[in-house]
């Protein structure tokens, strides 16, 4: 075995062991404390990594598996409904933030085909560091958080003919094939549309297979054959690997195995990811920093303020607050990954000096290095963009005695409300989202803005007196958060909960919970009903039919509960359930006749 593997694997996990915790306990947050890992254990520090182009090329993987996750939050019709911001925003960031870095380089000295080049490439962002920084700060699903998203993924599909493009601009390039770099651009369009129609017909078949096996091992070496297959088959054509993972990724959105592959590939995105920023400060070159300081930080604070100044512009062309272009100004002003591959290509090309692709791969790094430090910066100190006021305060609870608590107040909880009022029932409301509070307030409910799951808020509440709890929280993790405080502190409350679906069932289930329905059943049943009745089917018979379905389906989830973490016990529990089913109505059927 190669003993300077496992030492140099010992090191890199000792580093991130050390300083992420220590940098999450100070608020700047994982990805920085990467970041400061790499540079740490560097050539330029201690030493102890120096080969760091090949873990580089490694680390990629992090990025893949990052893109493969999101990619499986985007069904292919919530995909095609982004398309507007993708290409429209997408391609106005790069134009504009291309041509103006152009601009600066060509006053600089640099020619013309050079300072496209320069500009082209360093308009592009961390894909990696912008995601993992927006998805630890929970900002994915806000404005700036879909803005970014949107401008990244075009400049996953930009880089594509960027590459093909810029061998044409070396001075020594008079040979080249300029109709084979048009055939390798429309062979990547072509590869790109057989990955779409090839993996919607064979991925499913593939991972039924798979989980045919019943062996939860081979079903997560399918799902990292599946993200690593497509990713190198993406790479070998001379596309972005994390392009195919993406597409993978959206082709199994809305398949059955979305939440296993999930739960399968995040332990080895989060290694790999924290990998990759290791290594992106290990390659920063704190040489060249020292020898020419000034020259660097110049770059790197002019390529970040034009960035921020042009995204914060196009953030506000599209509609969008102050706060939220600060934000999306901040989270996309570094240089991105693709410059490491990008400037590499150029310099092979002769169309820039090597001196300088090592000089702008410093600048990239820095910057990347400097992005998550900025933007804690600003959210703790300079709060550029972040409203004057004051967070609002959870309203104070009267000091009364009611029966029933609340939580939740969207359409379920106020349906329960409702019909508490009617009976005279006195009640307590609870409701995190103010918008939601001040809404209701307009149609005269008594309603306070309060986080369930806070103890002390319970208290505010009397939950020691009160009877029952209602748990109507739309979001899960609030819910089962809220589930546990519940139970840990006020056992002696029965809880009615809410569930989503199957699973957020089976959660609450874990903490105990045993009042649940799941919020589409019985009016599922109850159309279910409605349409026997309509077919001709008598009353009795309809009635029967769904009073058997429902309490077969009840037991199934019970049984289901135990094995709901092995998807492929799972499968078969359910089959059997249907077949069980199916027998019961059979029987009915025949002691009919």
């Amino acid at each position: 075995m190669d003993t300077s593997l496992l030492h140099e694997a010992v090191v890199f996990l000792a580093a991130a062991v050390i300083t992420v915790p220590l940098f999450k306990r100070l608020g700047i947050g994982a990805v920085l404390g990467y970041l400061a890992a790499g540079v740490l254990i560097g050539p330029w520090l201690l030493g102890f990594v120096r080969d760091v182009e090949n873990i580089l090329h490694f680390a990629e993987l992090g990025v893949v598996l990052l893109l493969f996750i999101i990619g499986l939050e985007l069904q292919p019709s919530r995909l095609w409904a982004l398309r507007k911001p993708v290409f429209g925003l997408g391609s106005a960031q790069v134009l504009a933030t291309g041509l103006a870095l152009a601009l600066a380089g060509f006053v600089l000295g640099l020619s013309a085909a050079t300072a496209l080049i320069v500009g082209l490439v360093l308009s592009f962002s961390s894909t990696a560091l912008a995601l993992q920084l927006l998805a630890e700060k929970k900002q994915l699903p806000t404005h700036h958080g879909r803005a970014s998203f949107a401008i990244l993924l075009f400049q996953d599909l930009a880089a594509i003919p960027l590459l093909a493009i810029i061998p044409l601009l070396g001075v020594g390039t008079s040979g080249i094939d300029r109709g084979g770099s048009a055939l390798a651009i429309a062979s990547a369009i072509a590869l790109i549309a057989a990955v779409v129609v090839g993996g919607r017909w064979l991925l499913r078949p593939f991972l039924r297979l798979a989980a045919s096996a019943t062996d939860r091992e081979i079903f997560t070496a399918a799902a990292l054959l599946v993200v690593v297959g497509t990713a190198l088959l993406m790479e070998q054509a001379g596309l972005s690997m994390a392009l195919g993972s993406f597409l993978a990724g959206v082709l199994l959105a809305d398949s059955e195995y979305r939440h296993e592959l999930e739960a399968d590939i995040e332990p080895f995105k989060g290694l790999l990811l924290g990998l990759f920023f290791i290594a992106v400060g290990i390659s920063v070159d704190l040489g060249l920093v020292l020898h020419r300081p000034l020259t660097v930080l110049g770059l790197v604070a002019g390529l970040m303020a034009t960035k921020a100044l042009t995204l914060y512009g196009l953030g506000r062309i599209a509609r969008q607050s102050h706060a939220s272009s600060v934000n999306l100004a901040l989270f996309l002003s570094q240089g991105g990954e693709f410059a490491f591959v990008l400037f590499g290509v150029a310099a092979g090309a002769q169309a820039m000096d090597k001196a300088l692709a090592d000089l702008l791969i410093v600048v990239v790094s820095a910057s990347m290095v400097l992005t998550p430090l900025l933007v804690s910066l600003n959210e703790r100190i300079l709060k550029i963009g972040y409203s004057a006021a004051p967070p609002r305060e959870f309203d104070r609870i009267e000091d009364r005695d009611h029966r029933v608590i609340i939580a939740g107040f969207g359409r379920f909880g106020q349906m329960v409300a409702r019909t508490l009022r009617l009976k005279k029932i006195p009640f307590t409301a609870l409701e995190a989202s103010f918008e939601q509070v001040d809404f209701v307030r307009k149609y005269g409910s008594k309603i306070y803005f309060g986080d369930a799951s806070r103890l002390d808020l319970l208290r505010a509440a009397r939950a020691d007196q009160a009877e029952a709890f209602v748990l109507a929280i739309d979001d899960v993790e609030a819910s089962v958060k809220t589930a546990q405080m519940v139970k840990k502190h006020y056992p002696h409350l029965k809880i009615y909960a809410r569930a989503r679906n199957r699973q957020h069932a089976y959660r609450l289930m874990d903490v105990g919970v045993e009042r649940i329905m799941r919020e589409t059943f019985l009016s599922s049943l109850e159309l279910a009903r409605d349409v026997l009745l309509g077919l001709g089917y008598s009353a009795v018979e309809a009635n029967a039919a769904v009073h058997k379905f429902r309490e077969h389906d009840e037991a199934l989830l019970e049984r289901q509960h135990k094995i709901y973490r092995d998807e492929a016990q799972l499968i078969a529990a359910a089959r059997q359930g249907a077949e069980e089913l199916e027998r019961l109505f059979e029987q009915d059927t025949g002691a009919a006749k």
